[in-house]
């Protein structure tokens, strides 16, 4: 997949607002476009994000431009994914949902392993050939801790924080995290498995329901080398709630003939059924575990006319009932 840069949304206007920064002045030390906060869905290479992440810390004039950051940062200023975080049930995750659509953000990676009563967030950027600047590092860094603090409403300190380059001066930032900020070779927060399941007071689990199929479109359309079946997947994923399920409207979705939709998706071993049954099935599962959600109105989500339709559908995937599976009763087969 080729590196799709770095996005810029609303959230840059809003922040730099807070921080008591000026739009034109901070794109006009960059050398980029007046107007681009205002252009929609701009996406920077990395060379030209990481040139405005330098101008907004010369604008500032603040060493401390990480911590400012992140107590600027609210709720209502977050990108789709990173609000979904929040309605995580804990930091854990929250953590995997972000890795899971750290591409939306830009060309960086996020591993989150559990290990030894301890779980680690590591942050990898997939540029080699460039350096980010150290405060945009660091920020990131800081944010995991920002957000186990937001989501329990409680002081959680981390128990290790590493990154390559330590940022000057040092103790703001250690006295913020309430632990050393360690030099190393990777950049990473540890967190206690006690701290990193410490229970979000934000958790909103059919909020993050409405999230997720949004997240997953984005995801996949930026992936330009997708195959047919992950497209069709995204773009049923945005349409089954609307009802929009047949071959033609998938095929209008995507700009292709009905025809050649069905040629590609036969070429990778498959039919648009079922695709469109396996779409639905995972969707299924997903409301049905992950959520309260009533059978009902699944069965709506999901594309059906009714519930009889989904009731019956589901028993030929799974072998048995939505709500037999929702109770966990022994006639629930695997899947």
């Amino acid at each position: 997949m080729e590196t799709p840069g770095y996005a810029l949304d609303t959230t840059w206007r809003t922040l730099l607002k807070d921080l008591g920064a000026v739009p034109a002045n901070v794109l006009r030390r960059a050398g980029l476009a007046d107007d681009l906060f205002q252009q929609p869905s701009v996406r920077l290479a990395s060379r030209d994000y990481f040139r405005l992440w330098d101008s907004v810390e010369a604008e500032v004039g603040d060493p401390l431009l990480p911590l400012r950051l992140c107590e600027a940062v609210r709720s209502e200023s977050f990108s789709p994914p990173l609000f979904a975080a929040l309605c995580s049930p804990n930091l854990l995750v929250a953590a995997q949902r972000i890795a899971s659509y750290k591409a939306l953000i830009g060309p960086m990676r996020l591993d989150v392993t559990q290990a030894n009563n301890l779980v680690t967030i590591e942050f990898t950027w997939l540029d080699s050939s460039l350096a980010p600047p150290v405060s945009f590092v660091v920020m990131e860094l800081l944010f995991c801790v920002t957000l186990a603090r937001m989501g329990t409403r409680e002081e959680v300190r981390p128990v290790e924080v590493m990154t390559t380059v330590l940022p000057t001066p040092l103790a703001p930032y250690e006295s913020f995290l309430g632990v050393r900020l360690e030099r190393g070779t990777k950049h990473l927060v540890r967190f206690t498995a006690a701290d990193a399941t410490r229970p979000f007071l934000t958790s909103n689990e059919p909020l993050w329901s409405a999230f997720e199929p949004e997240l997953r479109r984005r995801l996949a359309d930026l992936d330009a080398s997708a195959t047919t079946v992950r497209r069709v997947r995204a773009a049923l994923l945005e349409g089954l709630p609307s009802g929009l399920t047949g071959i033609e409207d998938i095929a209008k979705k995507l700009a292709v003939s009905k025809r050649t939709l069905q040629r590609r998706i036969e070429a990778e071993g498959t039919s648009y059924q079922d695709i469109l049954a396996e779409t639905r099935k995972d969707l299924a599962l997903h409301y049905l575990e992950k959520t309260k959600l009533p059978v009902a109105e699944i069965s709506f989500l999901l594309g059906f006319n009714e519930a009889n339709s989904f009731y019956r559908a589901f028993k030929t995937w799974t072998g048995t009932t939505p709500d037999s599976l929702r109770r966990g009763t022994p006639e629930r087969l695997s899947t």
